[in-house]
């Protein structure tokens, strides 16, 4: 198939790419070309930014018509809406990465699937996705713009062994607290349950929708089947460190409140990691019999934190969030001595 990713360097697409390039298919990269050297060498790059230059980034395509056009940087309506545009009539089917933030938590089913209702309150992001969505599958109705809608709840690589709540320097500092035998912060009573994926589980079941005529017009959710609690989580990571894993509760919503605006913890924690997600994935599993997520999390966070230790360009310490953890903690426990605890 010839396939144009918008994007592709980024956790999710690097993996897609990576599995693309080596099935040997016509693969087209446009994005602006910060990480080319990290790109497979058969992979045609078109360096430009679509969303400050659309029209010249077109003439640099030329006359190309796709099978499939992947978009995996579109935030707003007004991006979709751009490519609805310049890609009508150019490709068999466009595919847009939304989120599995969008779906309404706490959820009414503790299983979610494609037919959960969409609200998300406390993110903006979420409400774009959602906004977005909308604006896709308008033009599919009306028009019959080929679009499949993918939503991706955690999915994860390498690069960063994912956390609850961090800095904005991700996930590095709750490591190094680790390695350092101090507690670190953990939502609510780290008892609810949490989906990640590996980004290569991922890309088996996105690229089975490529060129899929089961995907035109619909959504679907790709993720692991398996769920683990926050608890065991960050007990995989301190295991795969080689140290105690020594937590410390918080409310979600307390976090919430005295959070800095840059770690986003209204958003991504109340919006999405403070609620429990189970997700029932046998819609993909119909349109792509086989599919299977084969990488357990505990490997993956084993393969995340062996790789963050391993380079040091990836242990991104922040010092701020480190003395933010101690306040917080500390400030609690003069909460509790106060009260005779």
């Amino acid at each position: 198939m010839k396939i144009l990713i918008i994007g592709g360097t980024g956790t999710i697409s690097s993996a897609i790419t990576r599995q693309l390039a080596a099935e040997g298919h016509d693969l087209w990269l446009l994005n602006r070309g910060n990480r080319s050297a990290e790109l497979p060498e058969n992979v045609k790059l078109v360096t430009g930014d679509i969303n400050e230059h659309p029209e010249e980034v077109m003439e640099k395509l030329g006359d190309e018509t796709f099978d499939a056009v992947c978009e995996f940087i579109g935030f707003v309506p007004q991006q979709v809406e751009r490519d609805i545009r310049l890609f009508s009539g150019r490709t068999k089917q466009y595919v847009y990465i939304s989120s599995a933030s969008a779906y309404n938590k706490p959820v009414r089913q503790h299983v979610i699937t494609e037919g959960t209702s969409l609200a998300n309150p406390y993110w903006e992001y979420s409400r774009n996705k959602i906004a977005c969505e909308a604006v896709l599958m308008k033009a599919y109705r009306e028009s019959g713009f080929p679009v499949t809608i993918i939503r991706p709840s955690h999915t994860f690589c390498e690069r960063e062994a994912p956390v609850g709540v961090n800095g904005s320097n991700g996930s590095w500092q709750v490591l190094k607290r680790m390695l350092e035998g101090k507690p670190v912060i953990v939502h609510g009573d780290g008892s609810s349950l949490w989906t990640m994926t590996w980004n290569e589980d991922f890309a088996k079941g996105f690229i089975g929708l490529l060129g899929n005529p089961q995907a035109i017009g619909e959504v679907f959710q790709i993720m692991s089947d398996e769920s683990l609690t926050w608890n065991q989580i960050y007990q995989c990571i301190a295991d795969a460190l080689g140290v105690e894993f020594k937590p410390y509760y918080v409310a979600s919503d307390y976090l919430a409140a005295i959070a800095p605006p840059a770690y986003d913890l209204r958003g991504g924690l109340l919006g999405d990691k403070a609620a429990t997600v189970v997700f029932d994935c046998s819609k993909l599993k119909r349109a792509v019999p086989g599919f299977c997520a084969t990488t357990r999390m505990e490997q993956g966070l084993g393969k995340a934190v062996r790789h963050m230790l391993e380079h040091p360009e990836l242990q991104r310490e922040d010092p701020e969030f480190d003395a933010w953890c101690d306040r917080v903690i500390e400030t609690l426990e003069n909460a509790k001595k106060s009260f005779g605890c």
